[in-house]
Order: structure tokens, then sequence, then C-alpha cells
């Protein structure tokens, strides 16, 4: 395993695949990777598809391009989809909090996760925040009244340069007390 630091700061979002498939093998240590992610309560409110078919993996790179966007899915060899499921808490918090109170940011630990592996492993993903969820639910053969978590995409990229992250300085966003 590289520096956790390191890997932080090499992992980006790639928006520029070779054709190449994915490894199941690979895709695998991924979805482990989400699935021993941190939940509220232990709930991991969660499930994964993988999509790697090469008949499928076409038609959900364009559920992910609506109003003519991220055309570079096209060469992804992947996705993995994070779906939101019932969380069980506790009894006692059962009675105070919704099932779902910790959901959303669970979700968001096992995306990461899944992500952090796949750049542990030369890998390059992109979360899509944009797609047709209905005509993707279809695909999938999933209700549609399933809550989607996440859509990544999945590829070896075509560029090896990191790009340099710009984020807030350190000053900005933390307060000590």
């Amino acid at each position: 395993m590289k520096d956790f630091m390191e890997l932080c700061l090499n992992r980006q979002s790639c928006r520029n695949f070779t054709p190449r498939p994915v490894e199941r093998e690979k895709l695998v240590r991924c979805v482990e990777a989400g699935r021993l992610a941190p939940s509220g309560c232990n709930g991991q409110p969660w499930s994964f598809v993988v999509v790697d078919n090469p008949k499928v993996v076409p038609e959900v790179a364009k559920c992910g391009q609506p109003l003519d966007s991220n055309g570079f899915l096209a060469n992804a060899g992947a996705f993995i989809i994070v779906l939101e499921e019932h969380a069980v808490l506790m009894p006692r918090l059962r009675t105070m909090l919704d099932s779902q109170f910790f959901a959303k940011g669970d979700i968001g630990a096992a995306t990461v996760c899944v992500c952090l592996e796949a750049a542990d492993q030369g890998l390059g993903t992109c979360i899509i925040g944009l797609y047709d969820r209905e005509n993707l639910s279809r695909l999938l053969g999933l209700p549609l009244e399933k809550q989607f978590g996440a859509l990544i995409a999945v590829g070896y990229p075509a560029e090896e340069t990191i790009r340099p992250k710009t984020r807030k300085p350190l000053e900005e966003i933390v307060k000590y007390i």
C-alpha cells in the first residue's frame, strides 16, 4: 500500500480512459473496500452493482451522458453503482431517528473507499453526478424507486499525469478549539 496521504494526493477524477477492459478481480477489490467502509451504527446501507459486461458498459455510459455531457464515459471500462439500502439501526436509536439518518454520509464513505482502492490499483475513477436514473434503472433491472448513491466510472487512465489539486487553504476550513 502506498502512503495514505500520497494516495489521497494522487487520486483524481479521471476523464480520459483507455478503452481497455477492467479485470473483474480489481473491481471486486474496489467493492470489497466499499463494503468495509465505516457506517453509522454499522447500518451498512449499501449494495453495489458492478457493470463489466462489454455489451452493457456502453449502455450505462449513454445513461451518464444526458445533455451531451460526459463524453469521456464512452471509454470507461466498467461502472460501479452504489445503491442506498435500508439501514438497520440499534433498537434504541430506531425510536429516535429515521433508519436512513446516517445513510447519505455512509454512502459517501463507501464511495470514497471504492475510489481510493481503484487508485491504489492503478485505475482511474470519476463519480458521475449527472445521469439518467430512470433509464439506468430499467437497463439494470432495478426498481425505479431505488435510491442511487453514486455512479462511478472505472477504467485505465489514458494519461499518467497527476494534476495539482486546487483546494481551500487549511486555515480557511479548520477551527482549532
